[in-house]
Parts: structure tokens; sequence; C-alpha cells
């Protein structure tokens, strides 16, 4: 039984290294996807403060005139153009926040302001990718010893319960 154990744990523990290795990569996905997003949300901003410009008004005095408007349909613009807004603004923040975040800091980052959408669309397209990183080696050992750990700490009534059948039967 020592030995099921054991490898049952260095089992646990060789999947959770692999899965936690994984963590930065999916970071750095989830950077590029960001840095997409935010060029987008800018061009589409940008378009529309020219537009607004050109009509001799603000962004928010344009903003504001499509929400006053009676058609439904250009209210709806106006509110969507407001989230644009804010949407930049949030990713634009979070983009800066990792530019200046330190090594393992970006867990931080995610975990704080993470975008679903992006999120959700980072995880879709990930591919993994064997860790070369410290980060990733790091990442990896944490992950090896939590799933080592978890494995004993489940294994441990089990080794009793068995421990005590042997003394019975001996």
């Amino acid at each position: 039984m020592p030995r099921i154990a054991r490898t049952l744990g260095l089992a646990c523990g060789l999947l959770g290294g692999l899965i936690t290795s994984q963590a930065p990569e999916y970071a750095q996905q989830y950077r590029q996807r960001l840095g997409g997003a935010v060029d987008e949300l800018r061009r589409v901003v940008q378009r529309f403060d020219h537009d607004a410009q050109a009509t001799g008004q603000t962004r928010e005095g344009a903003i504001g005139r499509l929400n006053e408007h009676r058609d439904e349909l250009i209210r709806r613009q106006g509110d969507a153009m407001r989230a644009n807004v804010e949407r930049l603004d949030r990713l634009e923040r979070q983009r800066q926040a990792f530019q200046t975040a330190g090594p393992f800091q970006w867990l931080a980052v995610m975990a704080r302001d993470f975008d679903p959408d992006i999120a959700r669309a980072a995880y879709q397209d990930f591919e993994p990718a064997v860790p070369t990183t410290t980060e990733g080696f790091v990442t990896a050992g944490a992950g090896f010893l939590a799933g080592w750990g978890i494995a004993r700490l489940i294994g441990l009534p089990l080794r009793r319960l068995f421990f005590r059948r042997r003394l019975r039967t001996a």
C-alpha cells in the first residue's frame, strides 16, 4: 500500500505541476487579447470623437445628444458608446498594470481586474506551452507541491485504516 500511496502522490503532484505551469502562458495570451481589445476600442472611440468634433461637440456632449434622442435605436447607440468609453478606460488601466507588474504580480492584476469576455476568449483559444520562464518553473513547482500535498492529505485516513487492519491480522 505505501508504494501505491507514493505513486498516487507523485501522479497528483505532477498533474498539479502541469496544470499550474500553464498559468503564465495563459496570462501571456490574455495580455495579447487585452492589447488587441484596447487597440480596437481606441479606434472606435477615436472615430466617435472625430465625428463629435466635426459637428462641434465634445464626446460627452455627443453621447448626451444620442441619449436624449426620441428614437430608441439612437439612444441605445449612446449607451453603447458610453459603455465602449468606460470599457476602454478600464482595459487601458489593466494593460498599464500588467506593464508595470513585476514577476508574479500578474496574478494579482488578473484576479483584481480581469475582463470576463477577454478571459473567456483567451481560454477558448488557449494553447498550452512548455514553461521555460522562471515564473513557469515556480508555478509548476508550487502546483506539484499542492497536488502532492492534497493527495497525501486525502490518503492519510486511508493509510490509518489499512495500518489498523494490518495490526488486527498480525
